[in-house]
């Protein structure tokens, strides 16, 4: 029995399809009428109460509007499924407007849909694919069915690729839901979030220092970098990408209405009451949605000691003498990824006692170190490298630790503050020790401020360490020399090894990273050669007669112990 509604009573406006069937005598203006109230008021599409109500088959009403409209109709019975172009819609438009792509002919593209009235989904498909729609009518029942398969599909992929052995492990959130609109429906997705654990415990096992989840045209991917190496890990299904970027930035207390900007954000993941890992979470646009890099922060490695580091025991005695002077600066330096943070954050572990007081401005603090001061410098807020500097010198520090010298006025004060009775550590981007310095006096330093001030700079790389399934190589003496090595170091004594590939080491031959340092104090000779203008040429130069080694004969030493291969030393290392 259908409802019938008085024509006095007052309805919302009808739809194509309502019309062109009352026109067509296929329903009467009272049904037509009831309809569309109904519609409205469940909040669900006309069709669908047409159909649910039994006023005309599923079939009736594709032959119907092939008809009336003039489209071509297919039946899905007859078509190749296989053969449906992927990631040409995009899947929550496909889910919400109920269209499929059935096929791409240069710029048209021909779209499956039951009611060729739903202009609104056709205009958004024409608008995100920038191509020509041509409607094609189908059975809204088949159409539904093939949805639910696809979505299906999707589902099974990401259960796939999950398991059944992930353990429970929590995130630590915002207590407030994020901006924006839709914030709950893009990330209560049990899938999504079970899937993302399983990458970042992933991640964790294996050893990665960042997570890149990518989105491309045709297909999505997830990269781990290990040992500086990245590996792709995952392809999941692309339908998922607005999802997990969704899921990523509420965990990192990040606004997932703004798709424009890049955001930063930080997230924690308890793995059990004593065990907790922190990420460094990054987004920006792309052409295909937001690409995500996540750095795993882990503050045990700054409690690793000094001694797993790489040091050499003359270039460990070097450094442990410098830091533990009064007043000085040290500088780290080295390219993204070479460990400067932890190296210094192992120096700032060493130094930290009840009776000193250190603090640190950096952007942002990567590892949580208890009875250290850390700042987030935050330059929108106006809290500048300089600004925590100045404050920091008020606050009767020990030690200070900048995150990184970017301009004058952040070295002229950290140079000051060394100057005057406090220990600075800081990092700069420079490919070695001596370069350091002609740094400065580019950014504007004055010599006699560098030269009194700096009492120590270290240069360093990441070489990867062979794994144990490594094999003495076989190389000519003549390649040796040409690495660097002397003659007098080729007296039988050591065997150069290669990677293999095992187990263990997922087949790449390397498992792990260690250091690779050039440690250079600032001696009196080296100090007249700054006060003098020097180049970093004459500056290396007289470093050499101090018995300094360059990063090349640093890395060699490793090669000479067997922690690592040839080729991995000339690959990070020039000369």
């Amino acid at each position: 029995m259908v409802a019938v509604l008085s024509p006095s009573v007052s309805s919302a406006p009808m739809s194509g399809l309502a019309r062109s069937l009352m026109q067509a005598g296929r329903l009467t203006a009272q049904q037509a009428e009831a309809f569309t109230k109904k519609s409205v008021s469940e909040k669900i599409p006309f069709i669908d109460v047409l159909i649910q109500e039994g006023a005309i088959n599923s079939h009736a009403l594709a032959v119907f509007c092939s008809e009336t409209f003039g489209y071509p109709m297919i039946d899905f019975s007859a078509f190749n499924l296989t053969s449906l172009p992927e990631k040409v819609i995009d899947a929550k438009l496909m889910s919400s407007q109920r269209v499929v792509a059935l096929s791409r002919r240069g710029n048209k593209l021909s779209v499956a849909i039951s009611d060729p009235t739903n202009t609104q989904a056709l205009e958004q498909i024409k608008f995100q694919t920038e191509l020509g729609v041509e409607p094609v009518i189908v059975d809204h029942r088949s159409l539904l069915a093939l949805l639910e398969k696809l979505g299906q599909s999707t589902e099974q992929n990401l259960k796939d690729m999950i398991g059944d052995d992930l353990d429970t492990i929590d995130f630590v959130e915002d207590d407030a839901p994020a901006s924006g609109d839709g914030a709950t429906t893009d990330v209560d997705d049990a899938p999504i979030v079970r899937f993302l654990q399983k990458i970042l415990i992933d991640a964790i096992n294996l050893g990665a220092s960042d997570l890149h989840f990518e989105p491309f045209e045709k297909y999505y991917q997830i990269r781990f970098r290990v040992d500086g190496i990245l590996r792709e890990i995952a392809q999941p299904p692309l339908a998922i990408k607005e999802k997990l970027a969704s899921r990523i930035k509420v965990i990192s207390k990040l606004d997932i209405s703004e798709k424009r900007v890049p955001q930063d954000g930080r997230m924690k993941l308890v793995l059990s009451k004593t065990r907790s890992i922190d990420f460094r979470v990054s987004t920006m646009p792309t052409l295909f949605c937001e690409k995500i890099v996540m750095r795993i922060l882990d503050a045990t490695q700054a409690q690793m000691g000094i001694e797993s580091l790489g040091y050499e025991p003359d270039q460990k005695a070097v450094l442990m003498d410098a830091i533990q002077r009064p007043y000085g600066m040290v500088l780290v330096t080295g390219p993204t990824g070479s460990g400067k943070t932890v190296s210094l954050y192992t120096c700032l572990n060493i130094l930290n006692k009840p009776g000193i007081n250190i603090s640190t401005a950096e952007d942002p603090a990567e590892i949580n170190l208890p009875g250290v001061n850390q700042v987030n410098v935050n330059d929108r807020a106006g809290l500048t490298f300089p600004v925590a500097l100045k404050a920091f010198l008020r606050q009767d520090p020990d030690i200070i630790m900048v995150g990184e010298i970017r301009d004058l006025e952040t070295a002229d004060i950290a140079i000051k503050a060394a100057q005057t009775g406090h220990m600075v550590f800081s990092t700069l981007h420079t490919n070695d020790a001596p370069a350091t310095l002609t740094r400065l006096m580019n950014m504007g330093v004055a010599p006699f401020n560098i030269a009194s001030a700096i009492i120590l700079i270290t240069a360093q790389r990441l070489a990867r360490r062979l794994c144990t399934c490594k094999q003495t190589a076989s190389i000519p003496d003549e390649a040796l020399i040409e690495a660097g090595f002397k003659e007098e170091d080729l007296d039988g004594s050591w065997l150069p090894y290669k990677p293999v590939g095992c187990e263990r080491c997922s087949g790449s031959g390397y498992k792990g990273r260690v250091g690779i340092y050039q440690i250079m104090p600032i001696s009196e000779a080296i100090e007249t050669i700054i006060l003098a203008h020097g180049t970093a040429l004459e500056i290396e130069a007289q470093a050499r007669r101090d018995g300094v080694k360059t990063l090349r004969e640093a890395g060699l030493v490793k090669v000479k112990q067997g922690l690592t291969s040839l080729e991995e030393v000339l690959s990070c290392t020039n000369e």
